[in-house]
Protein backbone atom coordinates (compact mmCIF):
# COMPACT_ATOMS: atom_id res chain seq x y z
CA UNK A 1 0.00 0.00 0.00
CA UNK A 2 2.89 2.27 1.04
CA UNK A 3 4.36 1.83 -2.13
CA UNK A 4 1.46 2.54 -4.27
CA UNK A 5 0.53 5.50 -2.59
CA UNK A 6 4.27 6.70 -3.10
CA UNK A 7 3.96 5.91 -6.75
CA UNK A 8 0.70 8.00 -7.27
CA UNK A 9 2.18 11.09 -5.09
CA UNK A 10 5.12 10.47 -7.49
CA UNK A 11 2.91 10.77 -10.57
CA UNK A 12 0.72 13.49 -9.93
CA UNK A 13 3.67 15.80 -9.12
CA UNK A 14 5.33 14.55 -12.42
CA UNK A 15 2.37 16.06 -14.31
CA UNK A 16 2.50 19.77 -12.31
CA UNK A 17 4.10 21.94 -14.46
CA UNK A 18 7.69 23.72 -13.50
CA UNK A 19 6.36 27.34 -13.19
CA UNK A 20 5.03 29.29 -10.27
CA UNK A 21 1.49 29.45 -9.17
CA UNK A 22 -0.22 32.68 -10.73
CA UNK A 23 -0.28 34.37 -7.56
CA UNK A 24 3.53 34.76 -7.15
CA UNK A 25 3.63 36.05 -10.62
CA UNK A 26 5.89 39.15 -8.97
CA UNK A 27 8.65 36.86 -8.23
CA UNK A 28 8.90 35.24 -11.69
CA UNK A 29 12.38 36.31 -13.16
CA UNK A 30 11.99 37.99 -16.40
CA UNK A 31 13.04 36.45 -19.63
CA UNK A 32 14.38 38.49 -22.07
CA UNK A 33 12.18 38.92 -25.30
CA UNK A 34 12.98 36.11 -27.98
CA UNK A 35 13.53 34.07 -25.26
CA UNK A 36 10.78 31.16 -24.49
CA UNK A 37 8.77 32.37 -21.75
CA UNK A 38 7.47 28.44 -20.50
CA UNK A 39 4.03 30.38 -19.39
CA UNK A 40 1.08 28.17 -18.89
CA UNK A 41 -1.56 28.94 -21.54
CA UNK A 42 -4.20 31.66 -20.94
CA UNK A 43 -1.52 33.86 -18.96
CA UNK A 44 -2.76 36.83 -20.36
CA UNK A 45 1.22 38.66 -20.24
CA UNK A 46 2.21 38.12 -23.68
CA UNK A 47 5.68 36.22 -24.33
CA UNK A 48 8.55 38.08 -24.18
CA UNK A 49 7.46 40.59 -21.94
CA UNK A 50 8.13 40.75 -17.75
CA UNK A 51 5.26 39.63 -15.66
CA UNK A 52 2.85 42.15 -14.36
CA UNK A 53 -0.61 40.98 -11.98
CA UNK A 54 -3.53 42.10 -12.93
CA UNK A 55 -4.81 44.81 -11.30
CA UNK A 56 -1.21 46.62 -11.15
CA UNK A 57 1.01 49.31 -12.45
CA UNK A 58 4.49 47.82 -12.95
CA UNK A 59 7.66 50.18 -13.08
CA UNK A 60 10.98 49.05 -13.61
CA UNK A 61 14.19 51.39 -12.88
CA UNK A 62 15.92 50.29 -16.22
CA UNK A 63 14.61 49.82 -20.02
CA UNK A 64 13.00 46.38 -21.47
CA UNK A 65 11.87 45.58 -17.59
CA UNK A 66 15.13 45.36 -16.34
CA UNK A 67 15.87 46.55 -12.85
CA UNK A 68 14.04 47.19 -9.56
CA UNK A 69 10.31 47.15 -9.88
CA UNK A 70 7.16 48.31 -8.63
CA UNK A 71 4.10 47.84 -7.96
CA UNK A 72 1.44 50.05 -7.59
CA UNK A 73 -2.39 49.21 -7.18
CA UNK A 74 -5.79 50.71 -6.75
CA UNK A 75 -6.42 50.03 -2.76
CA UNK A 76 -2.81 51.90 -2.23
CA UNK A 77 -3.13 54.97 -4.63
CA UNK A 78 -5.42 57.94 -5.08
CA UNK A 79 -7.54 58.05 -8.01
CA UNK A 80 -6.86 61.10 -10.07
CA UNK A 81 -3.99 62.35 -7.32
CA UNK A 82 -0.29 62.54 -8.06
CA UNK A 83 1.32 59.72 -6.92
CA UNK A 84 5.33 60.44 -7.07
CA UNK A 85 7.86 57.62 -7.31
CA UNK A 86 9.84 57.08 -3.85
CA UNK A 87 12.51 60.12 -3.52
CA UNK A 88 15.38 59.11 -5.93
CA UNK A 89 13.45 56.55 -7.95
CA UNK A 90 12.81 56.76 -11.43
CA UNK A 91 10.99 54.50 -13.93
CA UNK A 92 11.91 53.66 -17.28
CA UNK A 93 9.70 50.47 -18.25
CA UNK A 94 6.14 50.22 -16.98
CA UNK A 95 3.41 47.99 -17.34
CA UNK A 96 -0.37 49.10 -16.88
CA UNK A 97 -2.65 46.28 -16.43
CA UNK A 98 -4.86 48.40 -13.45
CA UNK A 99 -8.08 48.29 -15.66
CA UNK A 100 -7.98 51.97 -16.00
CA UNK A 101 -5.75 54.78 -17.91
CA UNK A 102 -2.69 55.87 -16.33
CA UNK A 103 -0.47 58.89 -17.24
CA UNK A 104 3.22 58.65 -16.45
CA UNK A 105 5.25 62.01 -16.12
CA UNK A 106 8.67 63.58 -16.19
CA UNK A 107 7.66 65.90 -13.32
CA UNK A 108 7.64 64.79 -9.88
CA UNK A 109 4.70 66.69 -8.82
CA UNK A 110 2.67 65.77 -12.35
CA UNK A 111 3.43 68.81 -14.20
CA UNK A 112 2.28 69.31 -17.52
CA UNK A 113 5.26 71.52 -18.69
CA UNK A 114 7.31 68.55 -18.89
CA UNK A 115 6.55 65.08 -20.84
CA UNK A 116 3.52 63.49 -20.03
CA UNK A 117 2.02 59.95 -21.50
CA UNK A 118 -1.17 58.20 -20.98
CA UNK A 119 -1.53 54.69 -21.18
CA UNK A 120 -4.74 52.52 -21.24
CA UNK A 121 -5.30 50.16 -19.03
CA UNK A 122 -6.60 46.56 -20.52
CA UNK A 123 -2.87 45.53 -20.73
CA UNK A 124 -0.21 48.08 -22.25
CA UNK A 125 3.77 46.91 -21.77
CA UNK A 126 6.34 49.88 -22.56
CA UNK A 127 9.30 48.46 -22.70
CA UNK A 128 10.98 51.92 -23.30
CA UNK A 129 9.18 54.97 -21.55
CA UNK A 130 10.78 57.89 -24.22
CA UNK A 131 11.38 60.05 -20.71
CA UNK A 132 12.50 59.37 -17.45
CA UNK A 133 9.09 58.90 -15.21
CA UNK A 134 8.89 60.54 -11.80
CA UNK A 135 5.20 60.29 -10.91
CA UNK A 136 1.99 58.81 -12.15
CA UNK A 137 -1.69 59.59 -12.16
CA UNK A 138 -4.29 56.59 -12.37
CA UNK A 139 -7.59 57.98 -13.77
CA UNK A 140 -11.47 57.08 -13.59
CA UNK A 141 -12.51 55.08 -16.24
Amino acid sequence: MRTTVLAATLAATALIPATAPAGTAAEAPHRPAGQDSARPAGRSTPAGLAPCGAGQLCLWTKPDFAGARQTHELATVDIESCTPLASGSTAQALANRTGRPVTTYQSATCAETGEFETYPGGGTWTPRSPYTVRAFKIWEN
